[in-house]
């Protein structure tokens, strides 16, 4: 079945088909359409909805729910995420799944409304307190922001970790149609560390406040095998062109949209112009870029922004490559043409 849907609605619906039976939140543009699609169709689906007093009561709430079993989720957008960076450092200290889907706005301080990817620091290198990484899904059209609610709540079940779902304010609004799974996709992954009543069977404990002398630390090092484990196995990426490209861009979200137009432009001159887009951004795909770099071969990131993932593929390239940039933030969107022009000047030398 198909449906035209606002991205913000597909993600909606997409953690409904998946299993979600909680959800709060707070509204806050340009993510308002979750909280309000939820309103209505999480009790017709039979779960939970609640409009929190805040920020912070809606991520706490989730880590309650998701201590009792439930598949919770919450979303928001970039200043509300920094509000709740304290309760996921907490979900992730008590080894939780949790969903949270950032729709983000332009910043920093209040901003603006419009789209921008400057969240990228907050949401892959743990924007709260300790050593954790939440894993980062990044889509680029409406369709794959309804696939990836199943896969985000797979990924959290699995590893018992919050999932951030990262997306621009422009990929948040925009419709596109999509394809409504008719058949039940909801995976059942047993959780016996949840807090369902403990008749019959020793009690379960979840915490993250752990003062024995050693106790914290052996809890971190559960967490960082469990990182481990999850930067080899759940890397994720889409190449295009890589064969012989002399410049290849990387871009992630409703930018490599844009990126691949200009792409596919240069390539109809003639031109030798590839593009690989994480579609996970934590683990950031470095094997991607460990196949691609060669001698001769330049990257260009492009972000709106003004350089968070760039980082990444620099490490990911490790100096055996050269690697560009070009980006607007603040509600900025680098533009077809401009892409054009900074690879022609690329190209050049």
């Amino acid at each position: 079945m198909k449906r035209l849907m606002s991205g913000n609605e597909a993600m909606a619906e997409g953690a409904i088909q998946a299993g979600c039976s909680f959800y709060a939140g707070y509204p806050i543009t340009p993510q308002n359409e979750i909280p309000a699609y939820m309103s209505w169709r999480m009790p017709e689906a039979g779960g939970v909805f609640i409009q929190a007093e805040s920020e912070l009561a809606a991520i706490n709430m989730v880590f309650g729910a998701s201590a009792a079993g439930v598949r919770a989720m919450t979303s928001s957008s970039s200043p509300g995420m920094s509000l709740k960076q304290e309760g996921i450092s907490y979900i992730a200290g008590s080894r939780l799944p949790a969903v949270i889907v950032n729709v983000m706005r332009g910043g920093p301080g209040l901003g603006n409304i419009a789209p921008s990817q400057s969240d990228y620091f907050q949401a892959t290198k743990g924007g709260g307190h300790g050593d954790y990484h939440p894993i980062v899904l990044a889509p680029a059209t409406v369709q794959e922001a309804y696939d990836m609610m199943f896969k985000a709540f797979d990924l959290a079940d699995i590893y018992r970790t919050p999932v951030i779902i990262l997306v621009d304010g422009m990929l948040g609004q925009v419709m596109e149609p999509v394809q409504i799974s008719t058949v039940s996709r909801k995976a059942s992954i047993k959780k016996p560390w949840a807090l369902t009543g403990c008749a019959g069977r020793e009690p379960n404990i979840i915490r993250s406040l752990l003062l024995k002398e050693g106790a914290l630390e052996e809890v971190n090092n559960i967490l960082q095998s469990n990182y481990a484990a999850i930067q080899k196995k759940e890397q994720r990426y889409e190449d295009s062109n890589l064969n012989d490209a002399k410049i290849i861009l990387v871009a992630y979200g409703t930018m490599a949209r844009i990126a691949k137009v200009a792409m596919n432009k240069l390539c109809k001159e003639g031109l030798k112009v590839g593009l690989i887009r994480p579609m996970i951004l934590w683990p950031f795909p470095e094997q991607a870029f460990i196949k691609a770099t060669k001698k001769k071969v330049k990257f260009l990131v492009v972000e709106m922004s003004y350089g968070q993932m760039l980082e990444d593929v620099r490490l990911a390239v490790n100096g055996k490559a050269v690697v560009e940039f070009f980006g607007r933030a603040g509600g900025g969107i680098p533009s077809e043409d401009e892409i054009v022009g900074k690879i022609r000047k690329m190209l050049r030398g």
